[in-house]
């Protein structure tokens, strides 16, 4: 925990500055770190502990007809390459959970975030994989140092918890 505070901090930061400036984070993942994406968007939408005004977030990883037609018409590396060409904007965030960080859809998407001048924030484990070569200075890589996919997985829920705190502390106060 003393290598990441700082890292999820300035995350937060960036999230924050996208959403005050209407932009939106679009979230992605696979298996477990679906879920993740899944309820990071949930706590943004609805409302992490308190009443609060909806944010815009979208999990890339919920419409199933979308991701399988996009699978079976193209590829499974493009799921949310395609989604991000149609949704993502200059100035939002793409949000991206993975514990190898080497997973062929989430290396499309960021490359696909770049090309639309957005920023990447990326929840890795492990070495970082592929992911952490990509990232560009702008991105974050909020890493965690296991080798362990049950243990990155719960760093990443608490690291998504964190940072729904932080946003709504710097949106609406203590």
């Amino acid at each position: 925990m003393e290598h990441l505070p700082e890292s999820i901090e300035f995350a937060s930061q960036k999230i924050v500055n996208a959403l005050l400036n209407d932009k939106k984070v679009l979230c992605c993942g696979n298996g477990g770190s679906a879920g993740d994406a899944q309820h990071f968007s949930s706590e943004m939408l609805n409302r992490f502990e308190r009443e609060r005004p909806a944010l815009p977030a979208i999990a890339l990883t919920t419409d199933t007809s979308t991701i399988t037609s996009i699978a079976n018409d193209y590829h499974f590396d493009d799921v949310f390459a395609k989604q991000l060409r149609a949704l993502g904007q200059a100035g939002d965030i793409l949000l991206v959970y993975t514990t190898s960080g080497n997973s062929g859809n989430i290396v499309k998407a960021i490359g696909v975030a770049h090309e639309k001048e957005m920023n990447v924030i990326a929840l890795t484990g492990k070495e970082g994989g592929t992911v952490a070569s990509l990232l560009s200075e702008d991105d974050i890589e909020i890493r965690v140092p296991s080798l362990s996919t049950a243990r990155i997985q719960e760093v990443h829920l608490l690291i998504s918890h964190c940072l729904c705190d932080l946003i709504d502390f710097q949106l609406f106060g203590g």
